[in-house]
């Protein structure tokens, strides 16, 4: 994880020799040192060589006593699995790097990828959503990537089981990209090990983690914000009230890429995430149709490729593009969450007349009464006749 010694990013360069390549590898794997930090410290010490130099003078002034880098028998082991599992080594300024992730801040200097990496800079779009999904969930997720495959573009998932599993089987043979949480040899979840072995062959799979590393918690949303950074958009297909789709959602946002989200039953709890999008101004989709019309056929100028030498920090003018068609009032997930948390809170088994919780927690039932709807979907909040409600559970 990134430290805080840095207060700001640039671009780092692409090694050059095969010594350069193992110190971006050891650089990038020593304690405390994340994607932010890794490119600051390239760019103040202007190699990854001086970067493991200065490490433990820059950790003992932070505090951090006894700092060790990553040993170069660690990485020259890693190294040995890539080639045993014959993943290939893309490092931040490569000719190969994906273009898009240019644009994050917290771009991965180092990708680990099986398969064909030219499709790594198509133009792409992102499909999630839920592992438990329906049978209409993925007969929509399955249509969607093979028309927008057969247009040209390519379809970029997780790997997960359910939606993301469909999109990548419904793109295998027109392109499709699966961005891991572990390592790239590391299959997870076991069910799609033959999936996982047909994208190698067919497509394309990629993962910022070491070799061998099996996925935690912790990477999940690594994972998501790469699902999401390399597309021009987002497309939710199934999505719970919280879930890791909402997440990698959240994320294109703020990577300034379109959300789009397919509409659900409101008693279909594995739809609230996407209604919930489109109640905040994401597209709603159809079919591939309106995926098209939303974000067009090609991807728009991203970052270009970095040059040999370290170019300046580029600021943003503006912050990133909010989702089209939001009202003021929107509210993010976190506040979203603190606000079920408050209903949750104040209810109980014995029923209370809704009007008293509105009262109770001093809000405008306009902003109560969705959140109560959700929660009434999700299970949580019974609703019984006369206008009472109670907790479940």
């Amino acid at each position: 994880m990134d430290s805080d010694l840095f207060d700001q990013t640039r671009p780092a360069v692409a090694p050059m020799s095969e010594a350069e390549r193992l110190d971006w590898l050891r650089l990038i794997r020593s304690r405390r040192v994340g994607p932010v930090t890794f490119h600051r410290l390239i760019a103040e010490h202007g190699s990854a060589t001086a970067a493991l130099a200065a490490l433990p003078a820059i950790a003992h002034a932070a505090g951090v006593e006894t700092y060790a880098i990553c040993p170069l028998e660690v990485v020259r082991h890693e190294m040995s699995q890539a080639r045993i599992a014959g993943a290939q080594m893309i490092c931040w300024g490569e000719a190969a790097y994906p273009e898009a992730l240019y644009d994050l801040a917290d771009a991965p200097p180092v990708l680990w990828a099986l398969g064909d990496i030219s499709m790594l800079n198509r133009p792409s779009v992102a499909m999630v959503g839920a592992r438990n999904a329906s049978s209409l969930g993925l007969r929509m997720a399955t249509r969607l990537a093979e028309t927008l495959g057969e247009v040209g573009f390519v379809v970029v998932s997780g790997l997960a089981r359910g939606i993301d599993a469909a999109a990548h089987k419904a793109a295998l043979s027109l392109g499709t990209i699966a961005v891991q949480a572990g390592g790239v040899d590391v299959i997870y979840p076991e069910e799609n090990a033959a999936l996982a072995k047909d994208i190698a062959a067919k497509g394309c799979r990629i993962s910022e983690q070491p070799m061998g590393m099996a996925p935690q918690a912790r990477h999940f949303p690594l994972r998501n914000r790469l699902v999401s950074g390399l597309a021009r958009a987002v497309v939710v297909v199934e999505a719970a009230a919280r879930s890791g789709s909402l997440i990698t959602a959240q994320n294109a946002l703020d990577q300034g890429r379109e959300v789009l989200a397919v509409p659900g039953h409101p008693f279909d709890a594995r739809a609230a995430g996407c209604n919930m999008l489109i109640r905040d101004g994401a597209t709603l989709v159809r079919n591939s149709s309106d995926v098209i019309e939303a974000i067009g056929t090609g991807m728009p100028a991203l970052r270009a490729a970095p040059a040999r030498a370290i170019p300046p920090r580029v600021e943003r003018a503006t912050p990133a593009p909010a989702l089209p068609g939001l009202v003021p009032a929107r509210r993010s997930l976190a506040d979203i969450s603190t606000l079920h948390s408050q209903i949750l809170a104040r209810l109980g088994p014995s029923p209370m007349a809704e009007d008293q919780l509105i009262r109770d927690l001093a809000m405008p039932p306009s902003r109560l009464t969705p959140e109560l709807l959700t929660l009434e979907l999700e299970g949580k909040v019974l609703r019984q006749a006369g206008g009472l409600l109670s907790r479940v559970g």
